[in-house]
């Protein structure tokens, strides 16, 4: 087998973020008096947010901070008197329960049983850790890594160092790294000198100078290159 470590991203590689944060932010804005304001505020707020997380790669912004600014913008831009803070808080709260699986994702772990399998994500621990515990996937990985627990961000190869050490695993060649970000699992996986998978189902184009190992579809395609390390570009 020609890979015995995967490392699996979270949002958008095996659980749903799209439906997740759909679903939480209507649940949020109703819970705030605000019905319609999904709808209304909805497209304004993903392009602030997809800002800052961009920030928060780059460290410009802690996740603390982005939890609240995101909202705080919105507001400001919307002319809307909603205190961000319990905004944000209420919204994180949603975002937990809310649990939507990525096609194939249940099978592809199933599958992958001769592999040790561990999560590194960026993101809010509160809100992966019970996400994924509400999950099929609940019993699938030996280690969550969580960028709010652990103090290190993907790209940064320190969150790398962590899963290797958690692992207690030395040898690179053997590693995978599977995720649907570029700039951020595929960045951070190269970086730090291990193989990439990149899940991209829409078939976007890469505009960017980041080369994964692969490139998938569907998740069931990533059985084959684990077992062989089939090129797929």
């Amino acid at each position: 087998m020609r890979y015995q470590v995967i490392l699996f991203d979270v949002d958008d590689t095996l659980l749903d973020f799209k439906k997740t944060e759909a679903n939480a932010l209507q649940k949020t804005f109703s819970q705030f008096g605000l019905a319609t304001g999904s709808s209304e505020y909805g497209a304004t707020y993903k392009e602030i947010s997809k800002g800052l997380w961009e920030d928060l790669e780059k460290g410009r912004i802690t996740l603390a901070e982005l939890g609240v600014e995101r909202f705080r913008r919105l507001f400001k831009a919307a002319q809307l008197d909603v205190d961000a803070e319990a905004f944000g808080s209420a919204y994180l709260e949603s975002l937990g329960k809310e649990v939507h699986l990525v096609p194939g994702a249940v099978e592809l772990c199933n599958s992958l049983e001769d592999c040790r399998l561990a999560i590194i994500t960026n993101g809010f621990a509160s809100v992966q850790t019970s996400r994924i515990a509400a999950s099929p996937l609940c019993n699938s990985f030996e280690h969550l890594i969580i960028s709010e627990e652990v103090g290190y961000k993907k790209p940064d190869r320190e969150i790398f160092d962590y899963a290797f050490s958690k692992l207690q695993w030395t040898e690179k060649a053997n590693v995978l790294m599977v995720g649907d970000s570029l700039t951020s699992d595929i960045q951070g996986g190269a970086q730090y000198g291990i193989d990439t998978c990149w899940f991209n189902p829409q078939g976007k184009e890469n505009q960017t100078s980041i080369q994964p190992t692969y490139e998938i579809r569907e998740l069931s395609e990533l059985q084959e290159i684990v077992r062989k390390g089939i090129v797929n570009l």
